[in-house]
């Protein structure tokens, strides 16, 4: 078994002084790209492909995740930002563009249209999404629901590829490594109280706070501290907690009994990060 080192060859592709001097980059889809890899490289047929499909596939999701990061207002003023606005979108053209040119040299052609495919879904399942937020309406559960789906879809593009004893576990261990993903971003984000409008914690409170409370998340500039009272009031971070708690568990009991033995050992190890966090002294005082 190859060791997984598609982040180091990635690198070459995403660490550009001009970006990094410029602008910021969204997270390595690292749990999805480990899981793919681990999955790819149990296969008979496509372990030697299994380096290749999974740098591209991640690849082509920094440069969407990167075309997300754009402000959708195109009144910037500031110099630095228009320059780093910019770049995003150059920078995710660019990554995208790697995973033509890397399967296309490769001769992996019917691969370039299925992730084509791929990317077609998840742009139309983030319109919806999007439609669903600007008419206010999601609740806190769904839009969890829906942000998992919106980051698995281009992986789940790999189903039919993958040899038939797979079928079955690898829709339902990445979406639960995924939703473990989700809500640990979530509780980051609710610790330092940024971009609450696109957070749990915001269609939570939409969903059960008061006339006045609602009222004030509807006002784009919003003051940041009766966001943080609201937050601690309805418990928003010790309730990512214990959903983060529920979750693992459940990806935990998934796990056992997974064949063959070594990939079951394999996804565990991946899933240690979810375990370290949780035991944290911040985490076992939220829970």
């Amino acid at each position: 078994m190859n060791s997984y080192r598609i982040p180091e060859i990635a690198a070459k592709y995403l660490e550009y002084d001009m970006i990094q001097k410029h602008t910021d980059l969204p997270r390595f889809p690292e749990f999805r790209s480990r899981l793919l890899y681990a999955f790819l490289d149990k296969h008979s047929a496509l372990a030697q492909q299994s380096e290749l499909f999974t740098l591209v596939t991640s690849l082509v999701q920094i440069g969407m995740d990167t075309h997300d990061m754009v402000s959708v207002n195109n009144d910037v003023k500031e110099q630095a930002e228009s320059r780093s606005r910019q770049l995003k979108v150059l920078a995710g053209d660019y990554f995208s563009s790697r995973f033509y040119y890397l399967l296309s040299h490769a001769g992996q052609i019917d691969l370039v249209g299925m992730l084509s495919r791929g990317i077609c879904e998840v742009n139309r399942l983030k319109m919806n999404l999007y439609l669903m937020k600007k008419q206010l309406k999601l609740t806190a559960d769904e839009y969890i629901r829906q942000m998992v789906e919106v980051k698995t879809q281009l992986f789940l593009s790999f189903s039919s590829l993958l040899e038939e004893r797979f079928y079955g576990i690898w829709p339902e261990i990445l979406r639960l490594f995924t939703r473990c993903e989700v809500l640990l971003q979530e509780i980051i984000r609710s610790e330092t109280s940024q971009h609450y409008r696109e957070s749990w914690g915001f269609w939570h409170v939409l969903q059960w706070g008061t006339k006045e409370e609602k009222k004030l998340l509807e006002h784009e500039e919003a003051d940041q501290a009766k966001l943080r009272s609201i937050w601690l009031k309805y418990r928003v971070t010790s309730q990512l907690y214990q959903l983060l708690d529920a979750c693992f568990k459940e990806l935990q009991e998934k796990l056992q009994g997974i064949q063959p033995e070594n990939l079951g050992k394999e996804l565990s190890s991946i899933g240690e990060s979810f375990r370290s966090y949780l035991s944290g002294p911040r985490a076992t005082q939220e829970i």
